[in-house]
């Protein structure tokens, strides 16, 4: 087996994420730019609809979006379909409700994580990491393979392995997720087998202080 060490990779000044933000609260709205803009993303547009929000996402391909739920004109759900749906950028949905059934709406929208306000800072950064390191999984997973079985079928082995990493290395999401993607590369295999490998390695008890390959 080879040895591969584990660095965590944060974000720099050079990587600055571009957010768009929507919401019809105008209050809520200058407080998230200005949580943003402390944590060092840039905020490159702003909507108070729905419908202005598809439109903005369209026009300046943010690498991110985040939507308030309940927007007049069209509402966050609705518009969230249309953003991922079209590809452009992971999206955030922004709700004051925590019910099951917006959350499992939000998801079914193609929402990437959820936020219910009133937020801290300390709740926005994680879904922003969490919302683009799931956003950037999915577009890994299917430029790997065609096959929508087969997306489904490495989505499930990748999802296994990032808890076992997890648990076992206590990693992050996004860290768990990015090992295993760096691994892929760097040794030539697919995703597929090196989630593979990680899960007979922790079931098997090989657990050594860095997870190998």
């Amino acid at each position: 087996m080879v040895g591969v060490g584990l660095v965590a990779e944060m974000p720099t000044d050079a990587e600055r994420r571009r957010v768009l933000i929507a919401e019809d609260e105008a209050l809520i709205r200058l407080d998230l730019a200005e949580m943003l803009v402390e944590e060092g993303y840039e905020v490159v547009g702003e909507a108070g609809d729905g419908e202005t929000a598809v439109r903005l996402a369209e026009e300046l391909k943010p690498d991110l979006v985040i939507l308030d739920i309940k927007m007049p004109i069209m509402d966050g759900l609705a518009a969230a379909e249309r953003i991922a749906g079209a590809r452009i950028a992971p999206v955030i949905i922004l709700t004051a409700f925590s019910q099951r059934d917006l959350v499992e709406r939000a998801r079914a929208a193609g929402a990437m994580a959820y936020l219910v306000k009133p937020f801290q800072k300390s709740d926005l950064v994680p879904a922003v990491e969490i919302a683009l390191s799931r956003y950037s999984e999915v577009a890994a997973l299917e430029a790997e393979v065609a096959s929508l079985t087969d997306r489904l079928e490495i989505r499930k082995a990748v999802e296994r392995a990032k808890g076992a990493l997890m648990t076992t290395y206590g990693m992050t999401e996004p860290q768990a997720f990015k090992w295993i993607q760096r691994t892929a590369m760097d040794h030539r295999m697919t995703m597929k087998e090196v989630a593979e490998r990680i899960l007979a390695e922790t079931a098997g008890g090989e657990v050594s202080q860095q997870p190998t390959v």
